[in-house]
Parts: structure tokens; sequence; C-alpha cells
């Protein structure tokens, strides 16, 4: 086995794959079986190299030497070559188009470096790419301190040029200055072209065009299906497909109206100037925009005006009555909203564009979202709607569908099932809002585009589909004991505790690791400057508050019994939905955290399920 040349620790120089450039870099560690070095870049970034990819820092400072010894006499030389008094004319023409020639293939050779150091900066991996779960990425923006770092490789260049237009032998101060103006303008461009190729979407998610496609008719089908289902005496699979109604008993213009009215209602109070202001997350420009964070007390208010209508006697249950044709309202809006925001975002700057919605294609930058926050003035469309109108109008919902089973079914009382489905999604949403400012670190709004996709998931999937529980007792109530109401009771507890427990461990973690409070706590450090818990919560599994989730969305639907499969549709869409992200988490993880993440996924194997996946 060869001896090893570089030990740990050493400062080297590491040369850059794919190219001839060297870089000085730290040998991080050694690998006896592949005979690889693991080597770390000043930026941060992690590789491994060969030995014979690497050279020492003498080496280099020994030809930079001699070049500079050499420099001075080459220049005296030349100097006194061209003022010798004996020498003819011709011999001093000759010399003097050797000199230019010489220039020329100097310049050459620097904006042929010029470029090649233009291209390594901007396309060099980074690991400054940053949702609101451990080990997912915080944000996604670029990197614009590459423009910075690429000036300052330039200027060194720029100098070199300078220096030599000096010693010419007929400086032509004015061509000189138009080649200098010609030389950068020719850079940046090239910059400009660069960045504008590298801010393309290249990874399509969801099936790519075909599969955004296909959804943008497949949800709301989805929806509709759910809802028919429900209404049927026997909603059993067996019974596809449900009797459809006549397509102009879908519509309602008074039911768009009350819908339009509880979407400007909620607009209103998030633009009340109540609650703190905070900052988001740095955008791929470095600006941070404001959020006011308010969703509590909109809530309240919420909650305030619903008692006022029920005081005055207002028929709540008219939610039920019209439920299909409040989501197709919904989803109608959704529609439009959904075209209004993919054609203003065809004015929206470069760098305000979604890195996961700038694809280039029609179909899929629609469906995901090519804007990555829309806002008409300081109102931010996609931090609104993400909390505001079906968050809260889940809640309404519920509350609707408890009535209207009063109602049919002539009860003094709500059923102890609807009493549980409505008191734990009732937690699950007041958690959200007491938190809301959880939300700007989610992959929803440092990565995706408002488009169709979060445009009809938080105002017709949400309000909708997630009350399917409470809208299926209402026509199929289902009584349990009170030890079963009990049991189940316990098991959202659980699946609370370790949402919330896991959630606020890692939020209070990224504020101050060195909080005392989390000495306990063990992590592995990262090149980007942040930790990776192994302990606690995030030692047990990657995810644990997509654990608690699922828990929780199981002990939502135990209270519609066994009957039916119908309302365990939303634990099964819960565990595909978070298989789906868990699965985007660990793309961008390991991007992002390179050798630690895979140190990481050693330290903890499962992904959600302990010993299972």
């Amino acid at each position: 086995m060869p001896n090893r040349r570089f030990a740990d620790g050493e400062v080297v120089m590491g040369r850059w794959p794919g190219s001839v450039l060297y870089y000085e870099v730290q040998v991080a560690s050694y690998d006896d079986v592949s005979h690889l070095y693991t080597v770390k870049y000043k930026d941060g970034t992690e590789l491994e190299l060969k030995e014979s990819d690497i050279r020492s820092q003498s080496s280099f400072k020994h030809r930079k030497s001699q070049s500079s010894s050499s420099s001075p006499s080459r220049r005296s030389t030349s100097r006194s070559r061209s003022r010798s008094p004996g020498r003819p004319t011709k011999g001093r023409r000759r010399s003097s188009s050797q000199s230019r020639e010489h220039k020329d293939d100097k310049k050459k050779t620097i904006q042929e470096t010029n470029v090649a150091l233009l291209v390594l900066v901007l396309f060099k991996p980074s690991e400054n790419n940053t949702r609101r779960y451990n080990g997912e990425p915080e944000s996604t923006e670029r990197n614009d301190t590459s423009r910075i770092t690429l000036e300052q490789k330039l200027k060194p260049d720029l100098e070199t040029e300078r220096v030599l237009e000096q010693y010419s032998l007929r400086p032509r101060k004015e061509e000189k200055k138009k080649e200098e103006i010609y030389s950068e303008k020719k850079i940046f461009e090239t910059i400009k072209t660069i960045e504008k190729a590298s801010s393309k979407t290249k990874e399509l998610e969801f099936g790519g065009r075909i599969g955004t496609f296909m959804l943008i008719f497949f949800l709301p089908a989805t929806v509709f299906y759910l809802l028919l289902m429900c209404k049927q005496d026997d909603p059993s699979l067996m019974n596809f497909p449900p009797p459809v109604p006549a397509l102009e008993s879908l519509w309602e213009a008074r039911v768009f109206g009350v819908f339009l009215l509880w979407f400007f209602l909620q607009a209103l109070f998030y633009l009340l100037p109540i609650g703190k202001v905070v900052e988001g997350l740095p955008l791929s420009n470095g600006r941070k925009l404001h959020y006011r964070i308010n969703g509590f007390y909109a809530f309240v208010l919420t909650a305030a005006a619903i008692g006022t209508l029920l005081y005055f006697e207002f028929e709540l249950h008219y939610l039920y009555d019209h439920f299909m044709q409040f989501a197709v309202s919904a989803a109608a809006f959704s529609m439009g909203l959904s075209i209004y925001l993919y054609i203003r975002s065809l004015k929206a700057p470069e760098e305000e564009l979604a890195p996961g919605g700038n694809s280039g294609y029609f179909v899929y930058d629609f469906f995901t979202g090519h804007e990555l926050n829309p806002r008409i003035g300081s109102f931010d469309l996609k931090y609104f709607c993400e909390l505001r109108p079906g968050l809260i109008g889940w809640v309404v919902i519920n509350l609707a569908m408890l009535l209207a089973e009063m109602k049919i079914h002539n009860q003094s009382m709500p059923s102890l099932s609807m009493i549980l489905v409505n008191s734990f999604q009732l937690l699950y949403v007041v958690d959200a809002l007491w938190n809301e400012e959880a939300i700007l670190t989610t992959m929803d709004i440092t990565h995706d585009g408002f488009g169709f996709m979060l445009a009809f998931g938080d105002l017709v999937w949400v309000p909708f589909v997630y009350s399917l529980q409470a809208f299926y007792l209402v026509g199929h109530p289902t009584a349990i004991s009170w030890p079963v109401a009990a049991a189940i009771t316990i098991l959202n507890c659980i699946g609370y505790y370790i949402f919330r427990s896991a959630n606020s461990q890692k939020n209070s973690f990224r504020r101050n690791p060195a909080d005392p409070k989390l000495a306990y706590l063990k992590f592995i450090p990262t090149a980007t400057g942040k930790g990776l818990l192994v302990t606690g919560w995030w030692g047990f599994v990657r995810h644990p508050n997509y654990l608690g989730d699922i828990i929780m969305a199981l002990a939502w639907s135990l209270p519609c019994g066994f009957n039916h499969i119908l309302p365990y549709f939303y634990v099964i869409y819960f565990i595909c939905l978070l298989v789906h992200r868990e699965a985007r988490d660990e793309h961008h993880c390991k991007q992002k955290y390179g050798l630690a993440w895979e140190r990481y996924c050693q330290r903890v194997p499962y992904r959600i399920f302990p010993y299972i996946y």
C-alpha cells in the first residue's frame, strides 16, 4: 500500500476537477481503501481528490519567485534595446511590431483565462443553499456573492493588462481605454448569459410537463369525487362512479359571492396594523421581505364574526347544503388566480422567479409557480393564502358540519365522534397560526413559486379535503364509547407532542445553538456553519415532525369507524405527501451538506418510521 503524502489539516493546492486551475485547500481525511483525499475549499466545498491532483504550496511559491526574478532583467533588456541609438530604423519597427504581437497574445491569454475563471466561479458547487424541518433546506436562493468573487478574481488580470500596456513602445491611451471597456463589457455580458442559463430549473418534479398537465385536471376531479362519495348512503369503493349531478346545479352566483366575501374579509384582517413585523430569509439578491405576523389575531376576529352571525340565528349549515357548489367556486377562483399569477410573472425580473418554477415550459411553470413572492404593494399573495382563507376556512367548515349534524339528526348535542374531530383539527390549526413565523422557513415560501399547485392546495384542497371526516360524519354518524374516545385522544396527544416538541427543538437550536438549555444535544458540524442534530427527536428519525403528523392524521380518522375506507383517504394521502416531501428533502440536503449529510444518514438510518422506513 503506498504511503500517504499529505497529512490531515495540511494546507495544500488542489486541482479543481475538469480544469487545470489549482486552489488552496485543507486536507480533511484520507481513505486507505480508495486512496482518495477529502479536501475542503475556502468556500466550504468538500471534494475527494487523487494524490496526483494535489501539490504542495512550496512548489507554487517556487515557480512564482522564479518568474518574478526573471522579469526585471527582461524588462531592462527590452528598454535598452529600444533605446539603442545605433540600431537602424528597420530594426526598431520590427521590434515594435513584435512587441505589439506579444502584447496581443498576452491580452488574448488573459481574456481566455477570465472566461475560464468566470465559468468556474459561476458553476462551482456552493454550500450556501438554504423548510421548516431538520435537514430540510431553509432556502434555495442562488448565491449572489459569485458575482463579487468573480470581480475580485478578474481585477488582478486587468491590472496585469495595464502593466503590459504601460511598457508598450507606443502607448495609445485612447485605444487602451476602448480595449479595456470592450474587454470588461464582454466579460460581464458573458456573466449575464451564464447566470440566466444557470437559473433555469433543470430537475422537473411531479412527472415533468406531462405529469403537471395531468395534475391540473386530476386534483379537482379527486376533490369532487371524494365529496360526491361522502354524499352517498353507501360510500363504498364498489359504488363507482358516483352519480354526477347536473352541471347547472354545481354553480350558483350567490355561493360564489359568499366565497369572495370570505376571501376579501380575510384579506382585510391581514392588512390590519396589528401583530409584529418580521423579516423573511434573504432572497437571491440579498433583500429580505417583511411579513406581518397576525394570523392568530385574524382567527380571533373571524371567531367573533362567526359568533355574531350565530347570535343573530344565521344558518351556518348553509355551507353543508351547498358544499359542492362552494368547492366549485373555490376551484374556479383558484384557477383564475393562477392565470393572473402566471401572466404577471412574465414581467418579473429574473431574480424574483422561483428556483423550482423557472423551467421555461409553460405548463410546468404554471403548475409549480413561476414567480417566487408575487406582491401587490406590500400584500404578499402567497403568504396570505398559505394560512388565512383555507386554514381558517377549514375550522369554519368543521363547525358548519357539526351544526348540520345536530339539525339533520335532531340532536341537542353533537356526537362524540364529531366533537373529537372538531377538537383535534382545531388544535392543529390554532397551533399553526400561533407559530405562524415558522412558515417563513418552509420550502413553500423559500423555494416554491405561487402557481396552480399552491393556489389550488391552499384554497380548495385544504378546506374541502381536510374537512372530509366531519363531512362524512354528517351523513354517516358513528357512535363510539368513552374508553375508545379516550384512547383516540391519547393517540392524538402523542402525535401532537412529537410534532410540536420536535419542531420546537429544531427551531431553538437554529436560533441559538449555544443555548445552555440545549447543551445535551449533539450535532454534526457542516461546511455551511449549521449543525445536523443527532440526538433528541432528530436522532430518533430524520423527520420526527412527519411522524407526528401521520399519527395525528390517524387519530382524526378513527372516530369515523371502520365501515368504509373513505375517511382514511386523508391518512393515505398524508403518508404519500410526506414520503414525497421527504425524498425531496433528502435530495436538497445531500446537495447542501455533502459528506456531512452522509455521516448524518449513517447515524440516523430511519427516515420517518423507526425500524421500518
